[in-house]
């Protein structure tokens, strides 16, 4: 549960970096508002239904700035538009476990999009060494009333907001 947990976190935030921009290409912007996320991996039952994620673009701007972070532990991230799709490859280290990521996303950003992943870990990570998840994405218009940008629902888990807890994560550092 746990490992599946940290791949759907890893996941939220790649599709969420895609989304935002990287690297050499300019990616799409998603459009400001609500959107639902929902995550499938193979080989693991359901364990919770579709995240939901309120953006505007100072939001979405800081998963990119999270993506570009992340970027200082990799040895390779390629992002490519091939046609209707945007294409990543990745090799990262994660603590002791090199993680290679090969995704593709396709749809409109400012709509709906879906991503195929597959990820490799070297040495496994928590028994596994590798993993398969889909995720689709739509937009569902403004956020809900007393929703603020970077809020996350989860259900069954509660909610949080994302800018805060990337603000506590480093002040924490500090």
């Amino acid at each position: 549960m746990v490992f599946q947990r940290s791949l759907v976190g890893s996941a939220f935030l790649i599709a969420a970096c895609v989304c935002t921009g990287a690297h050499a290409y300019d990616m799409p912007k998603r459009k400001s508002g609500l959107w639902e996320i929902t995550t499938s991996m193979e080989g693991m039952p359901r364990a919770m239904g579709p995240i939901q994620h309120c953006i505007d673009q100072s939001s979405d701007d800081l998963m990119q700035q999270r993506g570009e972070k992340a970027k200082q532990q990799c040895s390779a991230m390629d992002v490519k538009q091939q046609g209707d799709r945007i294409v990543i490859h990745s090799v990262c280290k994660h603590d002791t476990t090199t993680t290679t990521l090969d995704a593709v996303f396709t749809g409109a950003f400012d709509s709906a999009y879906r991503g195929d992943i597959h990820t490799h870990f070297d040495p496994p990570m928590h028994g596994k060494a590798e993993s398969k998840m889909s995720l689709e994405a739509k937009w569902l218009g403004a956020c809900k009333p007393g929703q603020k940008p970077g809020d996350i629902v989860m259900p069954n888990r509660g909610s949080f907001n994302l800018e805060e807890a990337i603000k506590k994560k480093n002040e924490l550092k500090r």
